[in-house]
């Protein structure tokens, strides 16, 4: 049996550039799948039933929590795109090239399964062992594009703070998801249709 040579692995930076669309997209699912497995692997060691937290609460008011919170921080967004240098917000083009071309059916349905798979490893099993507190830690830490600046750090920070704050408050994960759905949804629409090339 041939040995395999783990020194023979190099690892480079990718600019936003190189890649294609095709790669980007199945980057993109890869790592929300992965998500979702990791997810439900935790949830499965923690001896809990992911689809118990899938189940939808009477009433609306999940919901509205979701879209209110979701309002707060597109509003935010919308000051920091207004007073802060476009530099200081660079997250090195991802964001354009993900949404920049993307048709408003795709935009739906990536930031549906982004809200999904990321609530449910995050605030349905992570925040249930660590707490809103070192699960934003670790949420900021995965979105690695933003870290080169405080700011857009700080940002993501305190939105994946809100996102279990409302998860406790509504105690269902329906109202995490639905802000991070209209989150993502709005800024991906903004991207493609609202900004000069």
């Amino acid at each position: 049996m041939k040995k395999f040579n783990f020194k023979q692995i190099k690892f480079r930076v990718v600019k936003a550039q190189e890649l294609t669309d095709q790669l980007l997209i199945l980057n993109l699912y890869v790592t929300q799948v992965l998500t979702l497995i990791v997810g439900i692997a935790i949830l499965f060691f923690q001896s809990r039933n992911p689809i118990h937290l899938f189940r939808l609460p009477e009433g609306a008011e999940f919901a509205l929590w979701g879209v209110l919170f979701a309002a707060v921080v597109l509003g935010v967004d919308a000051l920091i795109g207004r007073f802060v240098p476009e530099e200081v917000t660079d997250d090195g083009g991802i964001n354009q090239l993900l949404f920049g071309k993307r048709a408003l059916w795709h935009i739906a349905v990536i930031s549906f399964i982004v809200s999904v798979c990321e609530e449910l490893l995050f605030r349905g099993a992570i925040q249930h062992a660590f707490g809103p507190y070192w699960t934003s830690i670790l949420f900021a830490a995965i979105h690695i594009r933003y870290l080169k600046h405080w700011l857009m750090t700080g940002l993501v920070f305190s939105i994946s703070y809100g996102l279990g704050w409302i998860y406790i408050q509504t105690n269902t994960l329906w109202t995490p998801i639905v802000a991070h759905f209209i989150i993502d949804f709005v800024m991906g629409c903004i991207i493609r249709y609202g900004r000069k090339s």
